[in-house]
């Protein structure tokens, strides 16, 4: 198998986020993880052809900003965040709009299946901090109510 195609599959799950992928040519084959296992020595593994070292690297985490104050709303899943139901519908929610217990705040998208996530608080929408159409990660906050 060309060492290019080996970079280009890495580059595929760098950006789609998968964990693992596999990808077979006759009697060739490839794995890329990204799992890191403790005490690993790399959180890639390459089967059937070597890689180039610069295929291992996990791309940090960016530094924790500072917390806004109220309560904050957290992702209950990873997938993508989105402010409306559909593309062209006005938002479910507006930063100083207010929300009752229940009320529909924002979607999150995850392996096809639209999750409407709902308040646990009432109050006035303080500030959104995910961009429509961006990834989030389980427990990321996402709108803070005050």
């Amino acid at each position: 198998m060309d060492i290019r195609k080996v970079k280009k599959l890495i580059e595929i799950l760098e950006e789609s986020g998968l964990a693992e992928i596999e990808i077979r040519e006759g009697e060739e084959s490839v794995r890329i993880s990204r799992h890191v296992r403790p005490g690993a020595a790399t959180p890639a593994a390459v089967t059937g052809m070597e890689t180039p070292a610069a295929a291992a690297v996990v791309p940090a985490a960016a530094p924790a900003e500072a917390a806004p104050s109220g309560h904050p709303v957290t992702a209950p899943m990873v997938g993508t965040f989105y402010r409306s139901p559909a593309p062209g519908s006005p938002a479910f929610v507006e930063v100083g709009k207010r929300v009752e217990v229940g009320e529909t705040l924002c979607v999150i998208e995850a392996m096809k299946i639209m999750n409407q996530i709902q308040t646990d608080k009432a109050g006035v929408v303080k500030s959104i901090l995910v961009e429509n159409g961006q990834p989030v990660e389980f427990g990321q906050p996402l709108i803070i109510i005050e």
